[in-house]
């Protein structure tokens, strides 16, 4: 007879679970039923671009690649990028519990309260529309997650003279500050770790669209003058951040670039077995890990600010991470002004921030990153259960202590956890659900296999955790950390890691990439072939992971995307001018060159692309640069003749085509753009050895690795051309990076034509 199991929440640990008790448990047969209070699946992830109802904003991009944000035997539609929206992660859920169908899901069922009973079984209220119902189950199983409801500090009011809001709450610049009494002033985004620090970079980017946008303004009848607001973060301590597409190889010239968690979770940089490098972090795992972050990025992060620094005693503490493409350069621009301190109280429009008492007035808006509580997400459970789990809603990072990795307790066989963590990895998940269902697939314990056996016999999780809780050195994730959850889980489920598809050119070490996905370990269907269709989409994951680390480092693919993230903000520009007719004068244009971003605009686009881009299924125009170049001009010949110009471009980047490309500006409005300048042409890096024997020298044609006596090896080179009426411009650039930041570029042109014979040498540094 079937054993019938109540899950409580259909988000991705709900839908996962369902799935794998329903298709992937040999030999048992289990009959599930989803109870989720919302009128969708999806949990935290909403399914429809409109859709922003719930935590997360429908446009957000997430923090993970869909390499690492997939289900083994899932694959993500080739048009998806590589790091989706949040309503583009609903729908691949939508699309996922279709395939894999057989679940009982109630939508608009709400669990309220469960209660266990003497043999076991579970009693689960729950109320509706319809009403309140009462069923009996053998199993339960809690997956409602970690972001139960945000966390509102007790010294902020609720209601207060500014508006404020959690960080859950922002979707756009109109719906923060429509509430707000003041015309202009600061927005104070308050914490400091991922949310704070992506909040604030989304807040930023708002604002200087609005201010930067053609034509009428995005929020006209609110911001007269959007200029005269300004962004405050306030946090008590600088983490490292790194953008979405980071290089395996930080070290080159010419780095090439991955998704970040592809470098990441590249098995070929660990001693095997590997060893949970979270948790508590003594001084020398502190010091290791913050040089390794430090190599990858480049920098100590002084020159963004020196509030963002992380040196000396920074060291020796245990690192932050966060994520973001734009935040560290809004930073250095001081779009985003950076405040250390906590919010110690506001009052009026005047906020205090402790330590130092500091007092900071003309608040406009506040909003919260302090993070989330998952009691909302406990509260049905009796309080028998949660005495049992070591519930302590004053331990917000580890409200309940769980056995293995967080998946039961032993002393309450049928009640199973999925997905109660911080940073929940979908491989994880997925592990989690296969550790429960093999749990209950038996029993008998004597039955299991014996490397169960031997897992549950040697786990230290539940003493872990509670020792962790008074840890003055925990780490930020401090369950543990991803790919060795991955491991342990695969020793205990007899689940071996699959080979890699294929090799990828070979990096410092000589060694080939070994990146970790959940497609690596696959599902008891896909694996014995029991279902052919799920084969075939784990070799898809597998085959895409490969293609994509394969087109990064061989290829050139993401470096456009790499330099268009890295141009946000000021360069000091200096100019050569080289003319050989007397007509034109040389001389030389020194000044600043400002890439100030903003939404993407249609100017210039054809309608089939604007409006495919912004159909129901399409990711919208992306963002561009508004390039404006101010300086002097002084002649060669005669250094009495000088003036002023200035000079504006629209630069854009095509996330689906990974082109970037330069556009001129219209006369009649300089803000908009007015048709294509030229598109920028990478050139891959060439081997030196082939260069000699090819005869190949010309910097624009040996490619990334050539040689310059003088200065050594060039960064990217790239290349673009553009017939102007009679006038052909001949475009070279150079860019040079330090690990995953652009640190000087160069842009010269050629322009040859009837009464045109000049080169232009163009230097940006910060």
């Amino acid at each position: 007879m079937a054993k019938t199991v109540c899950i409580v929440g259909a988000g991705p640990s709900g839908l996962v679970a369902a799935k794998t008790l329903l298709h992937d448990t040999p030999g048992c047969s289990f009959k599930v039923t989803i109870f989720e209070a919302q009128s969708r699946i999806g949990g935290l992830w909403p399914i429809r671009k409109d859709d922003d109802g719930g935590l997360v904003h429908p446009l957000m991009v997430t923090n993970q690649s869909k390499h690492t944000v997939q289900f083994s035997d899932f694959a993500w539609q080739d048009s998806v990028p590589q790091f989706p929206r949040a309503w583009q992660v609903g729908q691949y859920l939508e699309r996922y519990i279709n395939e894999y169908s057989g679940a009982d899901i109630r939508l608009g069922h709400k669990v309220v309260k469960v209660d266990l009973q003497d043999d076991g079984s579970w009693n689960v209220q729950t109320e509706s529309s319809e009403g309140s119902e009462t069923a009996t189950f053998d199993y339960l199983l809690v997956t409602t997650g970690f972001f139960g409801k945000p966390i509102w500090p007790d010294h902020v009011p609720k209601e207060a003279d500014v508006p404020i809001i959690h960080s859950s709450e922002y979707r756009d610049l109109k719906g923060l500050l429509e509430r707000s009494s003041n015309p202009s002033g600061k927005i104070l985004v308050v914490g400091g770790q991922m949310s704070g620090i992506e909040t604030a970079a989304t807040i930023a980017t708002h604002l200087s669209s609005a201010i930067h946008s053609p034509g009428k303004k995005i929020i006209e009848q609110l911001l007269q003058e959007p200029q005269s607001y300004s962004i405050h973060h306030i946090t008590n301590r600088p983490s490292w951040v790194f953008p979405l597409f980071t290089s395996p190889k930080p070290a080159a010239s010419a780095p090439p670039f991955l998704p970040c968690d592809l470098p990441s979770y590249n098995l070929a940089n660990r001693p095997h077995p590997l060893t949970n490098s979270q948790g508590h972090i003594g001084l020398e795992a502190a010091q290791t890990s913050n040089s390794i972050y430090q190599s990858v990025l480049g920098t100590d992060q002084s020159e963004f600010s020196p509030k963002t620094k992380i040196d000396g005693h920074l060291f020796n503490e245990q690192p932050f991470v966060a994520m973001s493409s734009y935040y560290m350069n809004f930073v250095q621009s001081k779009f985003i002004q950076v405040t250390k301190g906590k919010l110690s109280s506001i009052k009026g429009d005047v906020a205090i921030i402790s330590p130092a008492n500091r007092k900071l007035s003309d608040i406009a808006a506040v909003v919260l990153a302090t993070g989330f509580d998952s009691s909302l997400s406990l509260s049905f459970l009796p309080s028998s259960v949660l005495q049992a789990i070591s519930y302590s809603p004053e331990n917000p990072n580890l409200p309940v202590a769980l056995a293995f990795h967080g998946t039961h307790h032993p002393s309450l066989p049928t009640l199973g956890f999925v997905g109660l963590y911080r940073s929940p990895y979908w491989g994880v998940m997925e592990m989690q659900a296969r550790f429960v269902a093999r749990l209950w697939a038996s029993n008998d314990p004597q039955s299991r296999a014996p490397a169960l056996r031997q897992a549950l016999a040697e786990d230290d999780t539940i003493e872990r955790t509670l020792a962790l809780r008074t840890d003055s050195r925990v780490s930020q994730f401090p369950m543990g950390d991803y790919s060795f959850l991955m491991q342990e889980f695969s020793r205990a489920l007899d689940i071996p890691i699959s080979p890699p598809v294929g090799n990828t050119p070979p990096l410092a070490t000589g060694k080939s990439m070994d990146i970790l996905t959940p497609a690596r370990y696959p599902s008891f269907s896909a694996a014995t072939a029991q279902n052919p269709r799920a084969a075939e989409q784990t070799k898809a994951n597998l085959l895409a992971t490969h293609e994509t680390a394969l087109a990064g480092l061989s290829r050139g693919r993401f470096v456009a995307g790499a330099i268009f993230r890295s141009l946000l903000g000021e360069w000091r520009l200096e100019r050569k001018i080289s003319s050989r007719l007397p007509s034109h004068p040389s001389g030389r244009f020194s000044g600043t060159a400002r890439f100030l971003l903003r939404d993407g605009t249609e100017d210039g686009l054809s309608p089939s692309l604007v409006s495919k881009a912004n159909s129901d299924s399409g990711t919208g125009l992306g963002l561009e640069y508004l390039y404006i170049e101010d300086g002097v001009f002084t002649a060669r010949a005669n250094p009495i003749l000088t003036f002023r110009a200035t000079r504006r471009y629209i630069w854009r980047y095509d996330e689906a085509r990974d082109v970037l490309s330069v556009w001129f500006s219209r006369m009649d409005d300089h803000e908009r753009a007015d048709y294509l300048f030229h598109e920028v042409e990478f050139l891959l890096p060439v081997d030196e050895a082939d260069m000699k024997v090819q005869g190949e020298t010309t910097p624009m044609t040996t490619g990334a690795a050539a040689e310059d006596k003088e200065k050594g090896k060039k960064g990217w080179l790239a290349k673009a051309s553009h017939m102007c009426i009679d006038d052909l411009y001949d475009v070279h650039y150079e860019f040079n990076f330090k690990a995953v930041n652009l640190k000087e570029w160069k842009l010269g042109y050629t322009v040859k034509g009837p009464n045109k014979d000049y080169t232009i040498d163009g230097v940006y540094k910060r």
